[in-house]
């Protein structure tokens, strides 16, 4: 009760985000991740891509926000497409 109050108080929520289906690209899978903050959504994600066997992880936030979860999913998965693009396996050391 008390932690559905602060979530209200604070722009957070209570219930976990709902799930995006994982997007593929050049060999990565984007898991859009955003997360309400402040009464907008934030950009974030998580990019994976599978190493020699091992499901590597790569999380991540930035600072843009958006009006509505559609749109911070769609800004994310866009994100993580130049994160890779520009930055490849290295986000991964």
């Amino acid at each position: 009760m008390l932690r559905a109050l602060l979530a209200r108080l604070f722009g957070g929520s209570a219930a976990a985000p709902p799930e995006e289906d994982p997007v593929e690209y050049n060999g990565y899978r984007i898991r859009p991740t955003p997360f309400p903050r402040l009464g907008q959504y934030q950009t974030a994600g998580v990019i994976e891509k599978e190493i020699g066997g091992e499901v590597k992880e790569h999380r991540f936030v930035r600072a843009e926000t958006h009006s509505s979860h559609e749109e911070a999913v769609a800004y994310s998965i866009v994100k993580a497409k130049q994160i890779i693009d520009e930055q490849g396996d290295r986000i991964f050391g």
